[in-house]
């Protein structure tokens, strides 16, 4: 009897840890906000806005005590419309092939291409080639990683009045990034990222390429609150929700890992204390803006909705979809104590081989957090197998990873509880 009642109980056990965890709901929310309905979660054809309706409708579902949108505005360029450029008359394809610097006006033509000698350079040589009639209005192409080493060469060959030249072309690392975080403005001048099999001799290079200068473009913070038992202090749970949405017509960034995993996260983990109510309240974030530079975050502790000394701990959950064993954080110098509690409890419970404290970094949205003073850290999974999808098409269902989140969750519970 003893050892039947023992079997039950730990049947019960493990029941509740799983409904705990809701691993099947978490999937399932990744899986929804990853999908082509919510177009990437970008600002061009209002994938972040559906996404933003989305969050609400689960936080209502999740049963907590409020929830609450907070508006603001952003100005973004996207690249909603055609998307073509071609090689010496071979197509290239977005997104694989070719990525548009966030920045970027459109530009539409058949340009002559003129690189770079990285073995003899001379800036004075470049600025004067360019101004001989076969090579005026022509595509610039280099080494990106050479063009770093001479950023002050190249910034004036970017500008408006530093050359004659059409705009840049920069050989890059593959699988090629796509970026938001500088796209509050559009720059004089194209700046075209392209895979490193871009032919090192070519002609001629054909672009039709559209841009949209989006100006005050309306998102929203979607918040909730679950109650607790005291209300002078809080925690709070953040991810950011938005994404870089599509690269012309037909490519998508789906963020899978970048962030529906940390949304999805904040999510079950506002049903998990709206059915068990902590000691106090905890605020729930998701943000938009932060592939656009932080802009919701920003925004969050300029009108704060609590007042942020009364945040007893932040979580940032940011790309939490991958698998590595190593669980990488970046702490406030306030959360250096709750941090070194969390390494205790990780090593007691054996979740991950190592919390590894990283530089803290104004990379996501527990940096604005971090300049006030509040107390927090930021979960990222690096260098795990969805980690090279980063930024791409390919950053996918199929390519994110579940062996994080029963983790975080396991950890951060325990936290807030003890």
């Amino acid at each position: 009897m003893k050892r039947i009642f023992s079997v039950f109980l730990l049947a019960c056990v493990m029941a509740v840890s799983v409904q705990a965890q809701d691993v099947a709901g978490y999937k399932r929310i990744v899986r929804s906000l990853s999908s082509s309905k919510f177009l990437g979660r970008g600002y061009a054809k209002g994938g972040v806005l559906k996404a933003g309706e989305y969050i609400e409708k689960e936080f209502r579902i999740a049963g907590v005590d409020a929830v609450i949108n907070q508006p603001f505005k952003i100005n973004i360029n996207t690249f909603p419309g055609k998307m073509r450029m071609s090689v010496d008359a071979r197509k290239l394809n977005p997104g694989s092939d070719f990525v548009m610097r966030e920045y970027s006006p459109g530009v539409t033509g058949e340009f002559s291409l003129y690189y770079i000698d990285t073995l003899n350079y001379s800036a004075e040589k470049v600025l004067s080639d360019l101004k001989k009639p076969e090579n005026r209005n022509a595509m610039v192409v280099c080494d990106f990683w050479f063009t770093y080493r001479h950023k002050d060469d190249f910034k004036k060959l970017e500008s408006k009045d530093g050359c004659s030249n059409a705009g840049m072309i920069y050989v890059w690392d593959t699988p090629l990034k796509f970026y938001k975080a500088y796209g509050d403005h559009v720059a004089p001048k194209p700046v075209i990222w392209v895979s490193s099999d871009f032919p090192k001799n070519a002609k001629n290079v054909s672009l039709e390429i559209e841009n949209k200068f989006l100006t005050n473009f309306e998102s929203n913070n979607v918040v909730a609150r679950v109650n607790g038992r005291k209300h002078d202090k809080c925690y709070v749970f953040c991810a950011h929700y938005d994404h870089l949405g599509n690269l012309g017509t037909t490519v998508i960034y789906p963020g899978a890992n970048d962030n529906a995993s940390g949304t999805a996260a904040i999510l079950t983990l506002a049903e998990y204390y709206a059915n068990n109510q902590p000691e106090y309240d905890i605020w729930f974030i998701a943000f938009s803006g932060e592939d656009s530079g932080l802009n919701g975050s920003n925004w969050f502790v300029e009108h704060p909705l609590v007042p942020l000394n009364q945040i007893k701990y932040l979580f940032n959950l940011d790309m939490i979809g991958d698998n590595n064993p190593v669980q990488y954080c970046e702490v406030s110098s306030q959360g250096m104590d709750g941090f070194r509690k969390m390494q205790s409890i990780n090593s007691k419970q054996n979740l991950f081989k190592e919390l590894h404290l990283g530089k803290l970094d104004a990379n996501s949205d527990h940096w604005p957090f971090a300049q006030k003073g509040v107390p927090c850290i930021m979960f990222e999974n690096e260098s795990g197998d969805a980690f090279p999808y980063y930024h791409t098409p390919k950053d996918d269902y199929d390519h994110v990873y579940f062996d994080t989140y029963p983790k975080i969750f396991k950890l951060v519970t325990e936290f807030i509880g003890k």
